[in-house]
C-alpha cells in the first residue's frame, strides 16, 4: 500500500449540477468489480466516489493531477477542463448524463458534479477525463423511490480510521461485499495528529503527512489527500456511494463551536480560522453536498422503508462540561445539536414517512454509567479510550449527548411522548462495539425495561481500543471492564472494548440487525476479518436482542 507524502487540497466545496436523461439498466451486474487506484503521480491519483444519493441524482468526485508539480495544496498548476460521464453500463455505451467542470490550484484541482433527472434505485457507472487520460471507473447506485414498497435495505457502517494506527482492509472487505447500498462513515475519516501522536499501540504504522499537527488549510487538505492515495478506501468509494458526517478529528479532538481539547489559541492561531480550514478541506475532497460554511446536517429516505438523518454534533454545540456532577451538564441553555438542527430532527422523528428512523449519531446517546469497581489501571485505560473526566476516581464521558442531559430528555421526552416507533440511533466514536435499549428512563430501566429506541455503535477501523491502551492481549483483560459496564448499565446487551473492524446494517419492515465484523491485525495490509456478534431490532419492540 502506497502513501504519498505530498500537499493535497480543494479550497471551495462547489458542485456542478448537470441535468441528465432518464436511464434504464439492462443486464448489468448487480455490483462491479473494486476497481484499482491509479498510482501516485497519475492524472487521477486520489481515485473516483460518489455519495448522498436521491432518487434522482448522485454526486460524483475526484481530483485531477494535470502536472507532476500540481501537488495537492501546492498553489500550483493551470486551470483545466475534466470531463465526467455517467452511464447505464460498465462500458459506457449508453452515456445517461454527462458535463465537463473546470477546475484549478484556487480549488486544489478537485471536482464534484452532481447529475439529476436520474432513475430511482438504479446503478450507474461514471469516470473522468482530463488531458486525454481517464480516471478508473466507479460505480454508484440512487436512492429508491420515495413511498417505493422496499424489502430490504443493506449499509456498511464505519468510524474511526486512523492511517498512523493501521491498513484500512477493513474498507477492502467492505469494497468485497458486492451488496450494499451505501457506505455510512459516522465520522473521524482522518485524524489531525503529527507523527508519533496517536498511534497503534504507541507504533507508527504509517506515518502522517504532513508530519506535524494539522492546523492550516494546507495541512488540512494534504491529510484529505494522503488518505485518499490508500487503495482500499479508493476501492471501496468507487463501487458504492458514501453518506458521511464529521465527528471531531476532521478538525481537532473533542471540538465544539468555540474551540477544542487539541487546539491552543494563540500558537496554533484562532479557532475560527482553523475550523474554517478544516471544514474547506472536508467540503472539498469528500463527496458530500456539502459547501463550506453551509451546513452539514441533512435527511435521506430509502422508499418506505427507512429514512437516515444525519447529525453534526461539532459545529453547534456548547463547551464540554469539566465534570458530569456540574450543573451546566443539565443547564437548557447548553446544546450539543443546536436549536436549529434540534427542531430539525425532531419534526424529522415525527413526520416521517418511513418505518425506519436511523439517525446518524457521531457520539453516543444511551446513557452510560460508569462502574466503581475497576482497578485503578482499568479506570485509566477507559478513561484515555473515551477521553472522559473523573469524578472521585470514576470517569464519565461529558463529550458525548451525557453531557448535554438536557437536549437529550428533549429527544427521549419526544419519542416517547409522540409514540414514534422503529427509531434506531447508528454510533460511532469511541473505538468499540456496542448494542443498547434507549431508556425512557435509567433509573426506572432495570425493574421497566422501557425503551423509546435503540442504539448500534460500531467498533473503530484502526484506532486503538482498550485492550490497546492497556497493553493487554484482546479479549483478555477487557472482558472483566465489560461485564462491570454491562452491570451497572443493563439497558447495554453488548459491548466489546477490544475489536478493529467494521459493521454491516440490514433494514427489513421486520427487523434493523447489525453484523459486526472484526480484524485479525489491523497493522497488516493482508488482515482478514469474520463476523464476531448479530444484534436486532424488532419491528416495534425499541429493544436489541442478541442473534446466533
Amino acid at each position: 500500500m502506497t502513501t504519498l507524502s505530498r500537499r493535497e487540497l480543494f479550497s471551495a466545496g462547489v458542485f456542478v449540477v448537470a441535468g441528465a436523461a432518464a436511464a434504464t439498466v439492462g443486464g448489468e451486474p448487480a455490483q462491479a468489480a473494486a476497481p484499482k487506484g491509479a498510482l501516485p503521480g497519475t492524472t487521477f491519483a486520489h481515485g473516483v466516489a460518489s455519495g448522498d444519493p436521491l432518487p434522482d441524482g448522485i454526486l460524483l468526485w475526484t481530483r485531477v493531477t494535470p502536472v507532476k508539480t500540481a501537488v495537492p495544496g501546492s498553489g500550483l498548476g493551470a486551470d483545466v477542463s475534466v470531463t465526467w460521464e455517467l452511464a447505464e453500463d460498465s462500458g459506457f455505451r449508453r452515456v445517461a448524463a454527462k458535463g465537463t467542470v473546470v477546475t484549478g490550484a484556487a480549488r486544489d484541482h478537485t471536482v464534484k458534479a452532481a447529475p439529476s433527472g436520474l432513475r430511482a434505485g438504479t446503478a450507474y457507472w461514471y469516470r473522468f477525463s482530463s488531458g486525454g487520460v481517464t480516471s478508473p471507473v466507479g460505480r454508484t447506485k440512487t436512492a429508491p423511490a420515495a413511498g417505493e414498497a422496499l424489502d430490504r435495505l443493506r449499509l456498511g457502517v464505519v468510524s474511526c480510521a486512523n492511517l498512523q494506527a493501521g491498513y484500512f482492509t477493513a474498507y477492502r472487505h467492505l469494497a468485497d461485499r458486492g451488496d450494499l447500498d451505501v457506505v455510512l462513515h459516522l465520522g473521524d475519516y482522518l485524524y489531525e495528529y503529527g507523527v508519533g501522536e496517536y498511534q497503534a499501540r504507541d507504533v507508527v504504522v504509517r506515518p502522517h503527512d504532513p508530519t506535524t499537527e494539522m492546523t492550516t488549510l494546507e495541512h488540512y487538505r494534504r491529510r484529505h489527500a494522503q488518505y485518499k492515495t490508500d487503495v482500499d478506501l479508493q476501492a471501496l468509494h468507487a463501487v458504492v456511494p458514501f453518506i458521511v458526517t464529521w465527528d471531531d478529528h476532521e478538525s481537532a479532538n473533542d471540538a465544539w463551536s468555540g474551540g477544542a481539547e487539541n487546539h491552543t489559541e494563540g500558537s496554533e492561531g484562532t479557532w475560527n480560522v482553523r475550523k474554517s480550514a478544516s471544514k474547506q478541506a472536508y467540503a472539498e475532497w469528500m463527496p458530500v453536498r456539502y459547501n463550506a460554511g453551509g451546513q452539514l446536517y441533512r435527511r435521506f429516505s430509502f422508499g418506505d422503508l427507512a429514512s437516515l438523518s444525519m447529525l453534526d454534533l461539532r459545529s453547534y454545540r456548547s463547551q464540554q462540561a469539566s465534570t458530569i456532577v456540574s450543573p451546566e451538564i443539565s443547564s437548557p441553555e447548553r446544546t450539543l445539536t443546536g436549536a436549529a438542527q434540534m427542531n430539525w430532527l425532531l419534526d424529522g422523528l415525527t413526520q416521517a414517512s418511513t418505518q425506519w428512523k436511523l439517525i446518524g449519531n457521531p457520539v453516543m446517546i444511551a446513557p452510560v454509567r460508569f462502574p466503581s469497581t475497576l482497578s485503578t489501571a482499568e479506570i485509566g485505560g477507559v478513561q484515555t479510550l473515551l477521553g472522559s473526566s473523573t469524578i472521585d476516581g470514576v470517569p464519565y464521558n461529558v463529550d458525548q449527548w451525557d453531557g448535554y442531559t438536557a437536549d437529550r430528555s428533549r429527544v427521549i421526552s419526544h419519542l416517547r411522548d409522540n409514540a414514534i416507533t422503529d427509531a434506531v440511533f447508528l454510533t460511532g466514536d469511541i473505538h468499540s462495539g456496542w448494542a443498547c435499549d434507549v431508556p425512557a428512563d435509567p433509573l426506572t430501566y432495570p425493574s421497566t425495561g422501557t425503551s423509546v429506541a435503540a442504539e448500534l455503535v460500531c467498533t473503530s477501523v484502526t484506532s486503538d481500543n482498550l485492550d490497546d491502551i492497556l497493553g493487554v492481549p484482546p479479549r483478555s483483560g477487557s472482558i472483566a471492564v465489560e461485564d462491570a459496564f454491562k452491570a451497572a448499565n443493563p439497558h447495554v446487551k453488548y459491548l466489546d472494548f477490544d475489536s478493529h473492524g467494521f459493521s454491516v446494517l440490514e433494514v427489513t419492515p421486520a427487523a434493523v440487525r447489525m453484523d459486526w465484523y472484526v480484524l485479525s491485525d489491523r497493522t497488516s495490509p493482508t488482515s482478514t476479518s469474520s463476523r464476531s456478534v448479530s444484534y436486532q431490532v424488532a419491528a416495534g419492540t425499541h429493544k436489541v436482542t442478541a442473534l446466533a
